[in-house]
């Protein structure tokens, strides 16, 4: 439903909105961990429960989006949303075009099996390596384990949780220099940037805690343990601002409309898959 000018911008706010999901869940954690009794955590997994509710409501209420109503055939439908969702009543040229190319997807029969076909290979092989490779950045392990991280390095319990609340601003904050710059620099420079810094940044942190920190003692002092925060929160904003809200929107740009609903299917589950190694593995 993105008109094409704004297309990235608007991708980006998809990421933009679960970097505020996770400094929100960094917050109320940090909330309820001074309840006393032990079962905080209890409040804090209750309380995901509200934004569920409001998905389901809302899910209840959204209107389909024209490309999936023309291509079941509403083409009157299909063509009252469009004119609803651009504002305007000509939208003739964009109509034609989605009818158009959802003739051409309906052609496909098999779209998994369409999409090992030569043509569609180099965006399948994009697809599944740019998610292998945004979760083998390490991000999840930092946002999963941020408090635990802080505290290896020495932090208090409290000082441990209001690092992770820092990490999560500073995610929230640079997905917003995402979506003012990823249509003006373009996807590849942010990408090329990000991976320097990205680098750089964790080199840092292994440096330091390969030399200062052991399996039973911490010889970090207070400047080291402040340089190591900074230096997670640069990680955490190069990839904010590019692998993070890229991984989702070049493979979305880069299949054709024919493979692109199996193609971002194949995305996904890579991209959940590695998610759940990295958090089985990084903690042993």
């Amino acid at each position: 439903i993105a008109p094409t000018r704004i297309r990235g911008a608007l991708n980006i706010l998809f990421q933009l909105n679960i970097t505020i999901g996770i400094l929100f869940a960094n917050l109320i954690n940090s909330g309820t961990a001074k309840i006393e009794g032990g079962y905080g955590w209890r409040v804090s997994l209750g309380l995901a429960g509200i934004p569920a509710g409001m998905l389901t409501v809302g899910s209840l209420i959204v209107v389909d989006t024209p490309n999936s109503l023309i291509e079941r055939g509403k083409l009157e439908e299909g063509k009252a949303v469009l004119k609803r969702i651009r504002g305007v009543d000509n939208v003739d040229p964009e109509f034609l075009e989605i009818v158009e190319a959802s003739r051409v997807a309906k052609e496909v029969k098999h779209p998994f099996r369409n999409l090992l076909k030569r043509r569609n290979r180099p965006q399948l092989v994009i697809a599944i390596w740019m998610q292998i490779f945004q979760q083998f950045t390490g991000i999840n392990a930092i946002m999963f384990y941020a408090p635990v991280l802080f505290q290896t390095l020495g932090f208090k319990s409290d000082a441990s949780l209001y690092s992770a609340v820092i990490t999560g601003a500073v995610n929230v904050l640079s997905t917003v220099v995402s979506i003012y710059f990823v249509d003006k620099a373009g996807r590849r420079v942010l990408l090329l940037e990000a991976g320097v810094q990205m680098f750089l940044s964790q080199l840092v942190v292994a440096i330091i805690m390969g030399l200062k920190v052991k399996d039973h003692s911490n010889n970090l002092g207070h400047g080291l343990a402040i340089l190591v925060v900074l230096m997670v929160c640069s990680f955490v904003s190069s990839f904010a601002w590019s692998w993070g809200p890229l991984g989702w929107l070049i493979p979305s740009e880069t299949f054709p409309l024919e493979a692109r609903s199996a193609g971002q299917s194949v995305a996904v589950c890579t991209n959940m898959l590695f998610t759940f190694i990295i958090a089985q593995a990084f903690l042993s």
